[in-house]
């Protein structure tokens, strides 16, 4: 486990150094997250000037919502989404060889072999929304919705780190599959609001086909007291299963890389 640790810590050092050559990115990064955030608190004041709750769920609430959404979502751009675009460049190009042959699981080297450090900057921001929020006394938690909330946000990561290894190890049998992630980062995008407020079929797409519902809206519900014993260990149910599927089909698609020699 130290070795790997290691490895995770190099890589990361890494990516720190990459982006600290381009120091630009930061004030870019900044501006497109501050950006983004003004535009979540812009909708949520055009919503309740018109209603007192959307679909059960107070303003506080949703700021709650908006606030995991970003750490979610920093999260993915982080480390996530730029390691597993960087796994199906590797994978067009055959230099995926490189990794393989290294004595050590595949899996994790591409799985945090490329690390956008400005994207802590999301991160921050959902926290420091989180901290307002929460600094309200209508909104004060307590140690059990904590626990909920961590252990929600676990399974959440773990799911979306799943959904997206299958998807980028389908370029093991299709050149371009890049679209098949920006789907999914604009679906991403209704993460912004709790999945319930949607109709029938789209919440049964952002629960159990793209699993927007376990990323964000799962851990805000924790948060806010709404979410049962039983949906949270639905939750770690699945990230369980996700996992493992995810790794076999991880381990298949290797079995079928031809590489550069093909």
């Amino acid at each position: 486990m130290s070795r790997y640790l290691k490895i995770v810590a190099l890589y990361v050092r890494l990516g720190i150094l990459n982006e600290l050559e381009y120091r630009a990115n930061f004030f870019v990064q900044l501006f497109q997250s501050v950006l983004s955030l003004l535009l979540s608190l812009g909708g949520l004041s055009v919503i309740f000037s018109h209603t007192g709750t959307l679909n059960g769920w107070t303003q506080s609430e949703l700021l709650a919502v908006a606030g995991v959404y970003f750490i979610i979502g920093g999260i993915i751009r982080l480390v996530i989404e730029p390691s597993l675009w960087r796994l199906m460049q590797d994978v067009r190009e055959g230099t995926l060889d490189f990794k393989l042959l290294k004595p050590v699981d595949a899996q994790v080297l591409v799985s945090v072999n490329q690390v956008q450090m400005w994207k802590l900057i999301d991160i921050v921001m959902g926290l420091g929304v989180l901290a307002v929020v929460f600094a309200q006394p209508q909104m004060q938690t307590d140690p059990l919705r904590a626990l909920f909330f961590v252990l929600a946000l676990l399974c959440g990561g773990v799911i979306v780190y799943s959904f997206y290894l299958m998807l980028a190890t389908i370029s093991f049998w299709f050149v371009k599959v890049d679209n098949i992630l920006v789907v999914f980062e604009s679906m991403y995008e209704a993460g912004r609001y709790p999945v319930g407020i949607y109709p029938g079929w789209l919440r049964f797409t952002l629960t159990f086909l793209v699993p927007v519902a376990f990323a964000v809206t799962i851990p805000a519900e924790a948060l806010t007291g709404r979410l049962s014993a039983e949906m949270l260990a639905l939750g770690g149910g699945l990230a369980l299963l996700l996992a493992v599927v995810s790794r076999l089909f991880w381990l298949y698609g290797v079995r079928n890389y031809t590489g550069a020699s093909a």
